[in-house]
Parts: structure tokens; C-alpha cells; sequence
């Protein structure tokens, strides 16, 4: 369990609704194609990052690092999108898990995937397949800003997962996020409570602002 404010606030939130906050702020934030192994996959957490590339010759490891992030972070790994060689499997699944780590995404894809549902360790990522990466990816750099699914990712920010995807919270701007996405929240709900009483959808929508909920600030 977190005690860190902002990763219970947005662990509360959907990434649907933190989508409509970060297009109010003219933030790039969602992870393009970036998806769950399992469809009830959610996680909250900071971002622990590493940028992968091609094996060199010698080649470099591609799981070393896990010993070293935080309980309560994400693994986020940069492989370039790449489709054609794994750079998760299931002993960084075990590790990862047993030490409390709050999850894993990936540019790129994933294998051992019945392993990640049975524990329950959430993995987001563009597929899986299981072709290993040893020998053909190494990590490069850790700690570093990367690049997941179009959207950037610096150590520190937030992830955001559940089925709809994954969403990322620049650290420099989570509070205006938050706060966003807490206030789209509400008056989602009290459209829903309205119309439960009986107000037509469109004059709950109107009295509550809908429509402009995600719309962009200006200044």
C-alpha cells in the first residue's frame, strides 16, 4: 500500500477520465496501443524507467535492474516498440512481485503472460509473444525519460492502468491533473445521479457542463 497522496488520488481516478484532464491541459499523457495482458489488470505507481536497444556483441543483460526499483513504482521500459523479441518474461514477473512493485509497461511486448495473471502482477504492453530478447535487446540507460506509445515518461511520474489503457502524469503538472480529473469526476457523477432521478440526459449534461469538461484552457 502507497502513502504517496498523489498515487492514491490517481488510483481512484480512471484513465478515461484522467485522458479528458490531460486534453483540458494540453498534455500528451496517453500511451498509444499500450494495453493490459489481462483485461482486469490496474496499477498506480511512479515511474522507475529504462531506455533497450539492440544487443550489442558482447550483449548487455536485459533484467538486472529489477533488484534496484522501489516497492510501490512501475517498471517502465522503452523498447522502441519493438515486436519481434520480448523484454519481460517470468522471472522478472516473480521478482517483481514478491517485492512489491506496483507494475510493468512496456513499448514494446511481453512474454509468459499466464504467470502475470495468476499472481496477479499487472503487465501492460503492446502484445506478447515469446521470442526472448536475450541476445537480440539490452538496457541501455535507467532512469532516464523514454518514450511509451507516443506519450513521454520521466523517472518520478505517475502510470496510470487499468482496462482502457495506460495513462502517465508528468510530476511537474500531477497537481493541475489531478485536480482536473477529480473536478470531471464529480460532474460525471452528478449526471448520473440526475438522470437517475428522472432529468433528461441532455439538460443534466447542459447544467453540469459536459461538454466542455475536456475542452482545452486557454493561457
Amino acid at each position: 500500500m502507497t502513502d504517496d497522496r498523489n498515487v492514491t488520488r490517481a488510483a481512484a481516478l480512471d484513465t478515461a477520465t484522467l485522458s479528458d484532464a490531460l486534453d483540458r491541459l494540453g498534455i500528451v499523457g496517453q500511451c498509444y496501443q499500450i494495453a493490459g495482458r489481462d483485461p482486469d489488470f490496474r496499477m498506480a505507481g511512479r515511474a522507475y524507467t529504462m531506455l533497450c536497444g539492440p544487443a550489442s556483441t558482447p550483449p548487455g543483460t536485459v533484467g538486472d535492474y529489477i533488484d534496484d526499483v522501489p516497492p510501490g513504482h512501475v517498471v517502465v521500459i522503452d523498447n522502441g516498440g519493438r515486436e519481434d523479441a520480448t523484454i519481460w518474461g517470468d522471472i522478472l514477473t516473480e521478482i517483481a512481485h514478491r517485492r512489491g512493485l506496483a507494475g510493468t509497461v512496456i513499448d514494446g511486448i511481453s512474454r509468459d503472460v499466464s504467470l502475470c495473471r495468476a499472481l496477479g502482477y499487472p503487465v501492460f504492453s503492446k502484445g506478447h509473444w515469446m521470442r526472448t530478447g536475450k541476445d537480440r535487446v539490452q538496457v541501455e540507460v535507467t532512469n532516464c525519460p523514454v518514450n511509451i506509445g507516443g506519450a513521454r515518461v520521466a523517472p518520478g511520474d505517475i502510470l496510470r492502468g487499468d482496462p482502457d489503457g495506460v495513462i502517465v502524469i508528468p510530476q511537474a503538472h500531477e497537481e493541475a491533473v489531478l485536480a482536473a480529473a477529480e473536478e470531471i469526476h464529480a460532474a460525471e457523477e452528478s449526471i448520473r445521479a440526475a438522470c437517475r432521478t428522472g432529468m433528461r440526459l441532455d439538460e443534466a449534461r447542459a447544467q453540469f457542463k459536459y461538454h466542455s469538461l475536456q475542452t482545452r484552457v486557454q493561457g
